[in-house]
């Protein structure tokens, strides 16, 4: 069976309206408890959004205090905000048109901030040089990805571009490469062993490939999106020769890069690893990569903020980024304030540091504890099992379905992990993703959870799944 076959309408077609589905019946749920239906339970809690602040992370003082006052200028002159809120809010006003965050910005961004980005970048990766024409700012790193894409796919005959990607993986990538005509190529990442990528699997996918398409692009998620894997450096290295080998353009999706867990883990950058391993590779692998305001500490989703950054592309390749950035609205002042205020947050010294560096040092303690509890209740539960989280904020516990349960939600037509995200929010309140949305090996089947909570609902949301839990393997168990 060729690689192409793999991937069947089932499991690849716009998965996401199963998610909406889902989504659309705990609204209607929460309808009828306000009207006074009786429920097993007093609420619904949705756990399938990849958003912070949505389960109930407070937002940066620091960053809100900024953009409070960029937005209401009239509060400079206020004696009540620190200082150092007061000048950045009015640097940052002094960079943009008219004074005002009303003002359409520039294609690739407001220049200043797009030099405060690079000067990030540059420190994040202990030196290496990043410039700022090689980085541009869009509506989150989705719309960054979606006008990278449009760079490469073709959609006629055997060019018709393949791209390889991870499964499991985030459904918004997958559906734009569907939605742009592309062709889907996926390499499955190693469940058993932390998720791993593991090059023979690349190479296996690709092989399967060609002749179907023309394979020119490499997706790639560190830390992993629904997986919570995190790369190490030696398994970059071997990403990074193939994609030489292949000569395949990489795009490393980098969005959750200050959300590391494992003590034993650490983010690098594939940009950093690309350069230290020298030429010819440095200097010659083509490489997109992306990071958010939305996701980790900051985890702004609302404002919409988020950046690509260009390696090693033709100056004429990039005058053509340029023009398709052109053709694009220009990014939300909001999310480039907020990806300002991500490269440059308070230093030791500055008036607003010491509740900065608190409120981060509560967010990771948050996560860290969150962590722990998911891995203690889910390794409790008899048909549960969940690969260590050591990155990201999504838990992808595995599910171990009885026969019995898979035939039945077979014969009602129903992918099984859907029919038990379903009957887990019609029975219990709770609303988590199906892995069939993000994809997985045939015969497996997982869900999705977020774990960018509070600890209190996070506590609920593992006592109401443990309670389903242990009650659908008795019934199902015993049929």
């Amino acid at each position: 069976m060729s690689i192409l076959q793999e991937v069947s309408p089932r499991l690849w077609s716009i998965r996401s309206s199963e998610q909406v589905a889902l989504t659309n019946r705990a609204a209607q749920i929460t309808v009828e408890l306000q009207q006074g239906v009786k429920k097993p339970y007093k609420d619904v809690i949705d756990v399938s959004w990849g958003d912070p602040h949505r389960g109930g992370l407070k937002p940066l003082t620091f960053v809100r205090q900024v953009i409070a006052r960029c937005l209401y200028p009239s509060l400079l002159t206020s004696e009540s905000l620190p200082v150092d809120v007061q000048q950045r809010a009015q640097s940052l006003l002094g960079d943009c048109g008219g004074g005002s965050v009303g003002a359409y910005t520039a294609t690739a961004g407001i220049p200043r901030i797009v030099r405060s980005v690079s000067e990030f970048i540059t420190r994040r990766d202990g030196g290496v040089e990043s410039l700022p024409e090689n980085i541009f700012i869009s509506n989150g790193s989705q719309r960054c990805l979606m006008m990278v894409l449009k760079l490469f796919i073709h959609t006629e005959g055997l060019v018709q571009t393949g791209v390889l990607m991870p499964v499991p993986s985030y459904p918004y990538f997958n559906n734009a490469v569907s939605m742009l005509g592309g062709v889907m190529v996926p390499y499955y990442l190693d469940e058993e062993h932390g998720w791993d990528v593991r090059v023979d699997e690349l190479r296996r996918a690709l092989r399967g490939a060609r002749g179907h398409c023309n394979p020119m692009v490499l997706y790639v998620t560190n830390p992993g999106n629904p997986t919570g894997h995190v790369q190490n450096k030696k398994s970059i290295e071997d990403v990074i020769q193939f994609a030489a080998e292949e000569k395949l353009f990489l795009l490393a999706d980098e969005v959750y890069q200050d959300s590391v867990h494992d003590p034993n883990s650490e983010f690098v950058a594939y940009k950093k690893v690309l350069s230290e391993m020298g030429p010819p590779y440095s200097n010659s692998v083509e490489l997109a990569s992306f990071h958010s305001a939305s996701k980790g500490y900051l985890g702004e989703s609302g404002f919409r903020g988020g950046y690509v950054e260009f390696v090693n592309l033709d100056p004429t390749v990039m005058g053509y980024v340029y023009t398709l950035f052109s053709a694009d609205s220009t990014s939300s002042v909001l999310g480039q304030l907020a990806l300002d205020l991500l490269a440059h947050p308070p230093r030791p010294g500055d008036p607003s540091y010491p509740t900065y560096a608190a409120e981060i040092r509560d967010l990771k303690d948050t996560m860290g504890r969150n962590v722990q509890l998911i891995h203690e209740v889910i390794g409790s539960l008899s048909g549960m099992s969940c690969q260590p989280i050591k990155g990201g904020i999504f838990a992808f516990p595995r599910l171990h379905l009885p026969p019995s349960a898979v035939q039945q939600a077979q014969e009602e037509g129903v992918n099984p992990d859907m029919w038990y995200s379903s009957r887990l929010l019609e029975e219990a309140g709770l609303c988590v993703g199906p892995g069939c949305e993000h994809g997985q090996r045939e015969g497996t089947h997982h869900i999705r959870l977020c774990i960018a909570t509070s600890q209190e609902n996070l506590e609920e949301v593992l006592t109401r799944l443990s309670d389903f839990q242990r009650s659908f393997m008795r019934r199902f168990s015993s049929s």
